[in-house]
């Protein structure tokens, strides 16, 4: 059995003196792990880091075992481990592939959502926003969506404001009635209207959160969430305070 693919570093443990076993998120074969014999070289290490971007070939004698993988770099995201906030990005993104994504499922439309996102990190005035869509992209992908479409209760189009943490659907104000403090936020850079300002993000990445942590992580049979998703967040959060 052997196949070939370009992926996503997500992490890299030891195994063995030498050798390092590799997940990667693959367009056509999903997240899929390895062997990478010589993983610990200082020629492989920079090659293996979380984020960076990889030509893998894999082998093995049955399609159940773990086979190995050759590695080739096709593009590193070094740059990001120089700036706390983009290093925070990349730690979530990868870390929360990791803990979603079953093995061997493939997910194209994701990884490309996920390769463009990392592309843009360093991007500071763009990236906030670009995480909040793929954090929204990365529940519909896995059967948790939020549909914002129309009011739940009323059917309106007009007014939403609420999100129902039940159902993941939009409430309009006068949908919510007496039930609005039960209610998540709804900040218009869900819906996908105007320039957002950090502030909403943030606002908006509650209501995300509550469906990661909530919905999808039980279904998943785990939780919590990774702790990098809770750090960016802070990381974000403390980068509002005034300096």
């Amino acid at each position: 059995m052997d196949w070939r693919d370009e992926g996503i570093v997500l992490s890299c443990r030891k195994h063995g003196e030498t050798s390092v076993i590799l997940d990667v998120f693959t367009p056509d074969h999903g997240r899929h792990a390895g062997v990478v014999r010589g993983g610990t070289s200082r020629k492989m290490t920079p090659i293996l880091q979380p984020g960076g971007q990889v030509d893998v070939a894999w082998r093995a004698r049955l399609e159940a075992h773990i086979g190995s993988f050759t590695v080739e770099p096709v593009r590193s995201r070094a740059a990001a481990l120089s700036d706390r906030m983009s290093l925070a990005g990349l730690n979530a993104v990868t870390g929360l592939l990791s803990f979603c994504l079953p093995e061997r499922e493939p997910h194209p439309k994701l990884y490309k959502r996920s390769e463009q996102l990392l592309d843009l990190l360093g991007h500071g005035e763009v990236w906030p926003l670009a995480y909040l869509r793929w954090e929204q992209a990365l529940l519909e992908e896995l059967g948790f969506g939020l549909d914002l479409s129309v009011c739940a209760v009323t059917g309106a189009t007009e007014g939403l404001c609420y999100v129902s943490p039940k159902s993941g659907r939009a409430v309009s104000a006068q949908g919510a009635g007496e039930w609005a403090d039960r209610m998540l936020p709804l900040p218009p850079c869900l819906l996908g209207q105007g320039d957002a300002e950090d502030e909403e993000i943030l606002i908006a990445l509650q209501t995300t959160g509550y469906f990661l942590e909530q919905k999808l992580a039980p279904e998943l049979g785990h939780k919590p969430l990774p702790e990098v998703r809770g750090r960016l967040v802070d990381a974000f959060s403390r980068r509002l305070l005034p300096r």
